[in-house]
């Protein structure tokens, strides 16, 4: 039912309510957790009510309302240490529309099916991208940051790096490098090992981002790659936005400039001889009246796509593996099908049709990103004076797009808290409670363009890991989030590998 513009209700189990409590391993990504000083300390900042303009005279909507938080910091502390929770609380205190205050400025937040379907879903352009003042310094003109006619044009180019043969080729020697690289995991002899997940995660992404995006072994700088691009994704939300010495900005822009230096070193060859990696590809792209990439184009759309190929997957795998060690059944059914498929194959590297009927995996990979999508919003910015749900948003406001919200809703999701795959069977397909209810690669025109790969490139890898080891995590262990643009574990999920 609705209330107001607010849904509400509660998805009740195809299977009965479980009874059971709040799975613990979760809570967390809803509810605001108390178990740390830090947590309480936030959670006893008082909020000022504040709104973010009036509607002009004669207008039917109405103002947004919300918290401007701490002075300049607004909430934006809140956001970095609880993610999903922070906004789940906007949503439930203030409803889908509602204002805060973030490092200086204004921000609208955008929850719910129905308040996302209306910006998503605008015909007019009101809404422009809004990356710019998070990532625009350390990742300008990426595709993500481009608008309306030109990111159309960009983005029919990038294309070409993303069609089914490219993926099946992509993928056919994407599969020996994982599998040699995860048997490294645990040296030969030793029974088991400890790993920091994610930063492993990171190296082997950054290796196959730069096989098949630039044909090239990354391999002799990847602890500098790997370091310029954390710090460039971690300045976005820098509290001190100048290059003050040891600050997060100015990291930020020291890795901009190893990541230049880096692609720029490579340009000239890769205009020389045209191959069929993407880099390539971009150097040698021209539009249908002649026009080319420049140099810095090229430079910008290399930069931006490892960046946003290796983190999301880094993300996503680390998810996967995270929620398969908590869930040792739903572990065991996956391997089961990965080691099926091997004698089926005989071991030969799977194809697109192969890891698409990987029934379990598939299953456990949706779940994972519901709980913990690679890129939980999108930021957007009105161009002119506009109004979502009858609430007035003057031209200029930065909007934010709370997709994970819509991924942990009762009225969309059977107890969302829980770790349950089979809510996407057949059966059941809860991710189509409503068209925006399940949003891992976002949606709209900046919809993520290397979606597929991505899918393939996390498959191919979990069903590596899964041949090669087991892992179990214990029950008191809870993943720490930590938010920026792309959410990480804060302590790099340190996890023992056993060797089958």
């Amino acid at each position: 039912m609705v209330a107001g513009d607010r849904v509400v209700g509660r998805k009740t189990s195809a299977r009965g309510k479980s009874g059971r409590p709040p799975d613990s391993e979760n809570i967390g990504l809803i509810e605001i957790p108390h178990d740390h000083l830090l947590d309480r300390a936030l959670d006893l900042i008082p909020e000022r009510h504040h709104i973010l303009a009036r509607p002009p005279s004669g207008s039917e909507t109405t103002a947004v309302h919300g918290d401007a938080g701490l002075p300049y910091l607004g909430r934006m502390l809140q956001y970095m240490r609880w993610g999903p929770a922070e906004m789940m609380g906007r949503y439930r205190k203030y409803g889908p529309v509602s204002m805060n205050t973030s490092l200086g400025v204004d921000r609208v937040l955008v929850a719910g099916p129905e308040a996302l379907e209306e910006v998503l879903g605008r015909r007019r352009r009101d809404f422009g991208q809004g990356w710019d003042y998070f990532i625009g310094p350390f990742f300008r003109r990426g595709l993500l940051l481009l608008e309306f006619d030109e990111h159309k044009f960009h983005r029919r180019i990038m294309q070409q790096a993303f069609t089914r043969d490219r993926l099946a080729a992509h993928l056919a020697a994407l599969t020996p490098v994982v599998r040699t690289s995860i048997e490294r995991w645990v040296p030969q002899g030793d029974a088991e090992r400890t790993v920091r997940l994610y930063p492993t995660f990171k190296e082997l992404t950054l290796d196959i981002a730069g096989e098949m995006f630039m044909a090239a072994d990354v391999g002799p700088q990847r602890r500098e790659l790997v370091d310029a691009f954390l710090d460039c994704t971690h300045a976005a939300l820098a509290l001190i936005r100048h290059p003050v010495p040891g600050g997060n900005w100015r990291a930020g822009l020291r890795g901009r400039r190893v990541l230049e230096d880096y692609f720029r070193a490579m340009l000239p060859d890769k205009r020389r001889t045209e191959t069929s990696d993407l880099f390539s590809g971009l150097c040698h792209a021209r539009s249908e009246d002649g026009g080319v990439f420049g140099d810095a184009d090229v430079v910008n759309h290399m930069i931006f796509l490892i960046m946003a190929a290796h983190d999301t997957t880094t993300t996503a795998a680390t998810a996967v593996t995270y929620y398969l060690g908590k869930h040792p059944d739903w572990q065991q059914r996956v391997r089961a099908e990965v080691l099926a498929l091997d004698a089926e194959t005989d071991g030969a590297a799977p194809t697109i049709a192969d890891l698409e009927g990987l029934r379990d995996l598939d299953l456990v990979l949706k779940e994972s990103l519901r709980l913990m999508p690679p890129v939980p919003g999108l930021c957007r910015r009105a161009v002119r004076d506009t109004e979502v749900l009858g609430h007035y948003i003057p031209a200029g406001t930065q909007i934010d797009l709370a997709y994970q919200v819509n991924h942990l809703l009762a009225e969309l999701w059977t107890e969302p808290e829980l770790f349950d795959p089979e809510r996407f069977n057949e059966e059941r397909r809860e991710d189509k409670s409503h068209r925006l209810a399940f949003l891992p690669f976002g949606a709209g025109a900046h919809k993520c363009i290397g979606m597929h790969f991505g899918t393939f490139e996390v498959k191919t890898v979990i069903a590596a890991l899964v041949r090669a080891y087991t892992w179990q995590i214990p029950d008191d262990y809870r993943m720490p989030w930590g938010f920026t643009t792309i959410p990480f574990p804060r302590d790099g999920a340190p996890i023992t590998l056993r060797r089958r």
